[in-house]
């Protein structure tokens, strides 16, 4: 089930453009439109889900799983010196979109993380940056 005004479920419904690493039956990741560091991508269940509250333990074990592959292949691909994996719940803790989503956030030593959501990226280099990663995805 989507949500009509959910711009994640728009994604997944195929409504909105988005830059995808990996779409299964039940998760898609993609890249962040808005990335705090090049190779930011966005891990997600595909059914409308607000937080980690809202899912069961086998689809909270799906997301990270697909979580933990993307992180390798941003390791393999981007070699970045650390991996920030961030996931907020609810406007209290810093969620701005109101939809159950993991940040994978490559860092690197002398680079400051830019503010979220502030700056889109432009779509080559998004299209460009999710090709490394997706030719480091394992199964």
């Amino acid at each position: 089930m989507t949500d009509d005004k959910c711009i994640f479920c728009r994604i997944v419904r195929g409504d909105l453009p988005a830059t995808i690493v990996h779409d299964d039956v039940g998760t898609m990741a993609f890249m962040d439109a808005m990335p705090q560091s090049n190779g930011h991508v966005l891990v997600i269940p595909k059914r409308h889900a607000e937080t980690i509250f809202d899912v069961g333990a086998d689809e909270a074990a799906q997301l990270i799983r697909l979580s933990h592959r993307v992180a390798h292949a941003i390791r393999a691909s981007l070699q970045p010196d650390g991996l920030m994996l961030a996931q907020f719940n609810g406007r209290a803790a810093g969620q701005t979109v109101g939809h159950l989503h993991f940040h994978l956030i490559p860092r690197a030593f002398g680079s400051e993380l830019k503010f979220h959501a502030t700056a889109p990226a432009k779509a080559e280099d998004l299209a460009h940056t999710r090709d490394r990663i997706k030719a480091a995805f394992t199964a």
